[in-house]
């Protein structure tokens, strides 16, 4: 439950405000002048605002500022009867989470309601469920995310191997690093090896190492990533490239952390700790035969999916935040804010590259705005405009489709009242004379005393729905 504060001197604009969150079961009270409704939120303290511009001790941007300093930070809704650009760009820049015209609309305000709810709700649950992982100052709202951080600390308690997996850019290279900085090998080595950039004839050279005249550009020895993970974490990055030869030799390494170097004879080992990742379905990759069954299900004792962004859409404002803030810090300059149409539009869009995509727009973005402290939609990709764009423009088209045929609808299928209850009575006098004729066995002298109708009504009703009162039924 939330609690609401309406500053608007329109009794009946307070009076449906009221309506709207008390169904929502939330505390609601109501101001009528800004000193009166700055008093009551210095007494009791709000989580949203309702707040008019134009109220009779003055203007309700005017006070923004103030409200946003005092604690507990209330969300601010914005209303006004005179529509002003310049108001709405000031209302944004203060702090306001949204800007309305009015006449208002309930849905709008309903949606706008609902929104903030659940964003208070998610940003209240980070500090209530805090996870026992550093997560090097991004955090995760959305539920699936979540999700994958427990298991990820689960796993950083001990030493099996992790198989991640989840689209391009979903951030598997950070979660690998975020699981080694958390387990007991934190302070040993962290190696990578993608496997998609081992040109296949040196993989196992690569990995295992080699003597010095193993092959002819083996001018002297040469460690491998295997040894140099020793005490470590071995990170195996795309590890659906491992060509099948190379995953046989991989195998035997897992199963006792013994190898050869190529051209050696000396027996070593290495005391790591696997972690891989893919981008790719690794079952249907063993069902095709072109990976190996007995290696796919050693590389996942723990298995972490990944999610899209566009599943995460709770996540683009702490992990946008995250990006601007190291851009910010690197370009020794100052942080910026966030617009709500900035952050709309980024809701909005379906990010195909997900988090890396998110992140190389808002590094583009930190260029190309270095004296602006604050961000709005104007400021992103001319393509993810166009796209968002293009999208609301369809989807309120398919609403108002899909109204016109609800209407086209109700039209044709629900009648008048008067034939409403035209078909209510014939279809009740169809069932009083079928079960008058069953009772009386087709007697119409007894009919007629139980119905108090003469002969000729009964028959004329019986004639009318095609009643045959020998057999108590309708017709053929």
């Amino acid at each position: 439950m939330a609690k609401i504060l309406i500053i608007d001197d329109n009794a009946g604009i307070c009076r449906i405000l009221s309506l709207l969150a008390k169904d929502e079961g939330h505390d609601v009270m109501a101001a009528s002048t800004l000193k009166e409704g700055l008093e009551a939120f210095q007494l009791q303290g709000f989580d949203i605002i309702f707040l008019d511009v134009a109220l009779p001790d003055g203007n309700g941007l005017e006070v923004i500022p103030q409200i946003k300093k005092m604690l507990p930070s209330p969300e601010i809704i914005v209303m006004t009867g005179h529509g002003d650009p310049s108001d709405a760009e000031t209302a944004i820049r203060l702090g306001a989470w949204g800007y309305h015209l009015k006449p208002l609309s309930i849905q709008a305000l309903a949606k706008t309601l609902q929104s903030v709810i659940k964003y208070r709700e998610n940003f209240d649950s980070d500090s209530k469920e805090p996870l026992d992982i550093k997560l090097e100052g991004v955090k995760s709202r959305s539920p699936a995310m979540r999700d994958c951080l427990k298991v990820l600390s689960q796993a950083a308690k001990g030493d099996a191997n992790v198989l991640i997996t989840g689209e391009t850019g979903t951030g598997k290279s950070f979660f690998a690093k975020i699981l080694h900085k958390n387990s007991s090998r934190a302070d040993e080595n962290f190696v990578v090896a993608d496997c998609a950039a081992l040109p296949h004839s040196l993989v196992e050279a690569l990995l295992f190492g080699s003597e010095k005249g193993a092959y002819t550009d083996a001018k002297t020895d040469r460690v491998g990533l295997v040894e140099q993970a020793d005490k470590g974490t071995f990170f195996l990055d795309e590890v659906g490239e491992l060509p099948l030869d190379s995953q046989k030799a991989f195998l035997r390494v897992l199963d006792d952390h013994q190898f050869r170097r190529i051209g050696g004879k000396n027996v070593l080992k290495s005391n790591f700790r696997l972690i891989s990742a893919t981008n790719k379905n690794l079952r249907e990759l063993v069902e095709k035969g072109l990976f190996r069954k007995d290696l796919f299900y050693r590389l996942h004792s723990f298995s972490i999916i990944l999610p899209p962004l566009r599943e995460c859409l709770e996540d683009i404002k702490p992990l946008a935040f995250h990006c601007m803030s190291k851009t910010c810090k690197r370009m020794e300059s100052e942080p910026k804010k966030f617009s709500c149409d900035f952050l709309e539009f980024c809701t909005l869009y379906n990010w195909p590259g997900n988090i890396r995509e998110l992140f190389n727009t808002m590094e583009t973005i930190m260029l190309q705005t270095p004296d602006e402290p604050f961000l709005f939609q104007k400021h992103l990709p001319e393509h993810i405009r166009i796209k968002v764009t293009k999208n609301l423009v369809n989807t309120k088209e398919r609403l108002q489709q899909d109204k016109q045929e609800d209407k086209n609808v109700c039209a044709n299928t629900v009648l008048s009242f008067q034939d409403f209850r035209t078909d209510i009575m014939e279809e009740s006098q169809k069932k009083y004379f079928l079960s008058l004729m069953h009772f009386t066995n087709g007697n119409i002298n007894d009919a007629c005393k139980i119905s108090g109708l003469g002969r000729s009504s009964i028959y004329n009703f019986l004639k009318k729905h095609h009643i045959n009162r020998t057999g108590w039924s309708p017709t053929p």
